[in-house]
């Protein structure tokens, strides 16, 4: 199942404010010239020091720029396809600002994940966040 809004339990507003913060930080180091390879290295710890497992950073059409390790992947464009991060193509669109998905087997390699992602402050994009089932 898909939900919108800013959380239904005490994890899932974690993630919330996880993705919104990294949303906001990655404005500002653009802003501020701070280059890819940085950026990454911050989400990299956070991933080390807190219970969040990965971070996805997408451009305006669903491609993965950005992460807390490198992946190659494209979110769907389109929210009604087959894909389970489909549901992401809502904060492309602008239609939705945060999207919440229970978790599930991941499809890339079955591990039990959950998912939250909300739109990118300075342009239109994905902010994901994922914490699998066995994080702190």
């Amino acid at each position: 199942m898909t939900t919108v809004g800013l959380g239904r339990n005490k994890r899932e507003k974690m993630m919330v404010a996880a993705a919104m913060t990294v949303a906001h930080y990655l404005d500002a180091a653009l802003k501020a010239g701070i280059r890819h390879n940085q950026i990454e290295t911050v989400l990299a710890a956070i991933v080390q020091r807190s219970g969040i497992s990965e971070f996805w950073i997408t451009d305006e059409q669903g491609r993965i720029i950005l992460g807390s390790e490198e992946m190659d992947f494209a979110f769907p464009t389109d929210p009604d396809s087959e894909s389970q991060a489909a549901p992401f193509a809502a904060l492309l669109s602008g239609s939705e600002t945060v999207v919440i998905q229970d978790p599930a087997p991941r499809e890339l390699d079955g591990r039990i994940f959950q998912y939250v992602g909300v739109a990118g402050v300075d342009s239109p994009r994905i902010i994901q966040v994922g914490a699998a089932a066995d994080a702190a």
